[in-house]
């Protein structure tokens, strides 16, 4: 079902300046919308008052039918928190059946919790489980209710690095034919989990498109750094507006020798290389790196580099 949904809602904070939240999203039938941006920008905001838990001043639809005046629970959706929001007291399956209060035709708890790998769980409480199990319970539960779109809060921002990447392929099957929205700071899960991307700052969605358009073609500096590319000068490619490059398109050899190796960092089957390039920091990715200190020439190619506004 098509999720089309406009926030505008201001928040206050106690001590705190008012904060607008002004966005507007639509996300197609079985797509992943993943909502990109660091601590502050309003994407959960944004999220939760799709999800009806904050006054709005816009309107929120799916597949036709208007939300805006419902309640959380009659809205349709399955939505996973942060913070898992298990109940501590309630037992594993307890918590994954809890729907069945607001939603007649309710998932089979044993059955999810068996597609998820926890299926031993069930009979056990909260407090007593890992963060990862905890957060395969919460979309365990979030399931249940056949929801007519998945709504995630950084569901995996807890979680250790291998325990994050076991997760992020139970969300990619999760979210495969359903409509979903994920709100994240992490570009790795955004870009392996979403079909397009909307970019978030200050309440506002300053960029959006195909998940793979707005890593290789930011339209801001702000997008591109926060997307991991590398902003340069214009003038270095004959360009009149700063540009950016992905570290993934730039090759380094022993041509020109203008740039020195200031640091080289292992990650996973690559190494990450921070240069200095006339005066600008540049990050590349290579599977046979210098050493830290050596000079080494820089080759960026031309239909790799991204004209910024």
């Amino acid at each position: 079902m098509t999720l089309d949904a406009t926030v505008h809602a201001t928040f206050t904070a106690e001590g705190a300046e008012p904060f607008t939240v002004d966005v507007a999203v639509e996300v197609e039938p079985g797509e992943t919308l993943a909502i990109l941006g660091p601590s502050g920008s309003g994407k959960t905001l944004c999220l939760e008052t799709v999800a009806g838990f904050h006054q709005n001043d816009g309107h929120v639809s799916l597949g036709g039918r208007d939300l805006t005046d419902l309640p959380p629970e009659k809205r349709g959706f399955g939505f996973v928190f942060q913070d898992y929001a298990l109940f501590p007291h309630m037992t594993v399956r307890e918590n994954v059946a809890f729907g069945e209060r607001y939603h007649d035709e309710l998932r089979d708890p044993d059955d999810l919790l068996a597609a998820l790998g926890v299926a031993d769980l069930a009979d056990r409480t909260p407090p007593t489980l890992s963060g990862g199990e905890r957060q395969r319970v919460a979309l365990a539960r979030s399931l249940a209710i056949r929801p007519e779109a998945l709504l995630l809060d950084e569901p995996l921002s807890a979680l250790d690095v291998p325990t994050r990447q076991s997760l992020r392929e139970d969300l990619a099957t999760a979210t495969e034919d359903v409509t979903a929205v994920y709100v994240t700071h992490n570009r790795t899960t955004a870009r392996a989990l979403a079909d397009r991307l909307a970019v978030m700052r200050d309440g506002e969605v300053i960029q959006t498109g195909a998940t793979e358009t707005v890593f290789e073609s930011p339209a801001t500096a702000y997008v591109a750094e926060f997307v991991g590319a590398n902003v340069l000068p214009g003038e270095r490619f004959g360009r009149d507006e700063p540009v950016s490059v992905r570290p993934e398109h730039i090759t380094l050899n022993g041509n020109g020798a203008d740039a020195t190796v200031e640091r080289v960092s292992r990650e996973d089957a690559s190494f990450r290389v921070v240069l200095d390039w006339g005066g600008e920091r540049v990050e590349v990715f290579t599977s046979d790196p210098p050493a830290v200190g050596d000079r080494v020439g820089v080759t960026v190619p031309p239909d790799r580099i991204t004209e910024l506004a």
